[in-house]
């Protein structure tokens, strides 16, 4: 019910050796100028209590990614407004998916925080909307096993 990308579209894996680069579970910095979090774009599942995940990265100003690393261990920071980010994994099943506009919402400390897409006509922000259904759900994973690049969390 979850597919993730590992790195933001923009990482190279020649950017693990730079001081100025870094990439965990949960954060990334490209250059010391770009800064991404990981976070899950939540689609329910029609007809059922289930929610199909894409685990994603979200490119953050350097004030926002600041904010939420100074707060990433605090107990309440889910009480912290929304950052804005641009989206920054390209997800199969759709048509581009990078730079779609996004609203980050930090969750209790050890939830990995949601990412909540600017409502528009992109199919990935309609089914975020509207839900999709367990067939569409199969269509996704049969997608992802065939094209070997979907990585279970």
């Amino acid at each position: 019910m979850d597919y993730t990308a590992e790195a933001p579209a923009v990482w190279d894996p020649v950017f693990a050796e730079a001081d100025d680069c870094l990439l965990s579970t949960d954060q990334c910095v490209v250059r010391g100028q770009h800064y991404f979090v990981k976070g899950l774009i939540e689609i329910p599942v029609i007809d059922s209590d289930e929610v199909f995940s894409w685990g994603v990265w979200v490119s953050l100003s350097r004030e926002n990614f600041s904010r939420a690393s100074d707060l990433w261990d605090r107990p309440g920071r889910e009480a912290e407004k929304p950052y804005f980010g641009w989206l920054t994994t390209d997800l199969p099943m759709y048509p581009t998916t990078l730079n779609l506009k996004t609203h980050v919402h930090t969750r209790p400390v050890g939830e990995r925080p949601c990412i909540e897409l600017e409502p528009t006509d992109h199919p990935l922000a309609v089914e975020q909307r509207t839900g999709i259904s367990l067939e569409r759900v199969r269509e996704i994973a049969s997608a992802l096993l065939h094209a070997g690049d979907g990585e279970q969390r």
